[in-house]
């Protein structure tokens, strides 16, 4: 038990962290990182996940073992319990002395943004309050009426960050919605990469998706991942075609922090050509024979 709750105590610190820093990244993005919505959603969710699960399971335990100390005031004095508490004081204040060199380097180095700032205030408090609970657990000087503040306190903030949590990273009904999409994108790229293939190959167009099934490669064109229909796909003119899909949301629905500052893109960095509205939305190609080693044109439809 006494190992159990340690380890949960670590997990829940590194999380509730990760969560916070998460928020101040959207908050103050940095123009010089490459960040993304799905990567952003990600990490909020993750963290949530283990708050939610983990952190009752620290304060169950630990709950369960204070009333054992009451019961048997020896097994305060049990080695695990000591060694556990001691490595847990010895790495909250390694943890503070390294935030305080980081601000401190930074400071001088002349790179204190509200960014950084809020980072490092985090990692202190947070690691503060843990050096400042275990010191006085080992003292035994915590009294019961303490206890329940503190945790109802620390339970509240856990709470409120999950709770901005799903207003950040969005609904689990959304997150399918996103994911939806995002697999739309990435059959349409799929489809993009066969035609352009195809053209090289044959020097036209296909006529319709079902001319790049291939037997050999065994590609066949995907489809909707919801609905199960077909893509559409037309050709138009000369080296030009289009493809067509329908949306669950908008891509601007999907950027998690609005321009100039940095633009976190839902697919990829050189997904701007994605972009999409909600509802049905066409993609229009044209292939650049230059780009792919041809001089001449390619033969045109009748």
């Amino acid at each position: 038990m006494h190992l159990l709750v340690i380890i949960a105590l670590y997990i829940n610190a590194i999380n509730f962290i990760n969560l916070l820093f998460q928020y101040v990244n959207l908050a103050f993005p940095d123009a010089l990182e490459s960040y993304y919505y799905s990567g952003a959603a990600g990490s909020i969710r993750w963290a949530m996940a283990s708050l939610i699960i983990v952190f009752p399971v620290y304060l169950f335990v630990t709950r369960l073992l204070n009333k054992e100390y009451k019961k048997y005031p020896e097994k305060r004095d049990l080695k695990i319990r000591k060694w556990l508490v001691y490595l847990t004081l010895f790495v909250a204040a390694v943890v503070i002395i390294g935030d305080l060199v980081a601000l401190v380097y930074n400071f001088l180095g002349g790179d204190l943004t509200a960014r950084f700032i809020l980072k490092v205030l985090i990692v202190l408090l947070v690691s503060g309050v843990v050096f400042i609970y275990y010191l006085r657990e080992l003292r035994n000087s915590w009294r019961g009426s303490q206890l329940k503040v503190l945790a109802w306190v620390v339970s509240l903030v856990i709470l409120a960050a999950i709770v901005l949590g799903f207003f950040t990273a969005g609904s689990p009904f959304k997150a399918r919605l996103i994911r939806f999409d995002e697999r739309r994108v990435s059959d349409l790229q799929m489809i993009q990469g066969e035609i352009i293939n195809y053209w090289i190959n044959k020097e036209k167009l296909p006529a319709n998706l079902d001319e790049l099934k291939n037997d050999i490669t065994g590609f066949r064109p995907p489809v909707d991942p919801k609905n199960r229909t077909a893509y559409e796909y037309g050709f138009k003119s000369g080296l030009m075609f289009e493809l067509c899909a329908t949306f669950e949301l908008s891509s601007n629905a999907l950027v998690a922090q609005k321009e100039p500052i940095n633009v976190p893109r839902p697919y990829g960095p050189y997904d701007y050509n994605w972009d999409h509205s909600e509802g049905r939305v066409c993609f229009e190609r044209k292939i650049d024979p230059e780009l792919y080693g041809k001089k001449m044109e390619p033969k045109i439809r009748n």
